[in-house]
């Protein structure tokens, strides 16, 4: 994709950028939903559909619009990052990983048009639309996302990704790197 020219020079200053720069570089890009249209696709009975904007060494640039289908919960490995509502409403579902463990939700928060949220290092979360007509939302991520962890809560299992999976248990085995079994919360015993 071509960004304007502006956009590409927020995003050609950002070298190993703190949270703080990331989220005014997102606030500089000023993207509207009207001008990303044209990338957009149909999600094909996934979560979500993401076309990669732009991608350095030290940032990536996503826009994804949204099914009703939830993704699962995942990390997004070494990598932190903004999330930006350019349209509708998200439901993020923030959960506790401890060592080995099914993850545990610890609440849901809902993000309008216009707001933006966090998405830390190692955090575990999944999102979906609120309502499934219209939800747009843009990512900055820093680096770029590698060994994406995706959890299986039916399955208790993890697998890390490849990186042109999404945030959902991977179809074609050449996008799962590594499977891992958790255990449950409660007793500690594994899944059968």
């Amino acid at each position: 994709m071509t960004i304007n020219p502006q956009a590409k020079n927020v995003l050609d200053s950002l070298i190993a950028p703190s949270k703080d720069e990331m989220k005014e570089a997102l606030a500089k890009l000023n993207m509207s939903v009207d001008e990303l249209k044209p990338y957009l696709q149909s999600a094909s009975g996934k979560p979500y559909y993401r076309k990669l904007l732009y991608k350095s060494e030290d940032i990536e640039l996503l826009v994804m619009n949204w099914s009703d289908l939830e993704c699962a919960p995942h990390d997004h490995g070494d990598s932190h990052g903004w999330i930006q509502v350019l349209n509708g409403t998200s439901i993020n579902s923030v959960y506790e990983v401890k060592n080995n463990k099914l993850p545990k939700e610890l609440f849901k928060e809902y993000h309008q048009q216009g707001q933006l949220f966090f998405a830390p290092k190692k955090g575990v979360h999944k999102m979906q639309a609120d309502d499934p007509d219209g939800l747009v939302t843009l990512h900055l991520y820093s680096p770029p996302i590698s060994e994406m962890k995706v959890y299986d809560l039916e399955k208790c299992a993890a697998c890390v990704v490849s990186d042109d999976c999404g945030a959902w248990w991977p179809d074609d085995q050449r996008q799962k790197i590594k499977e891992i079994q958790l255990s449950k919360q409660e007793d500690g015993s594994h899944a059968s």
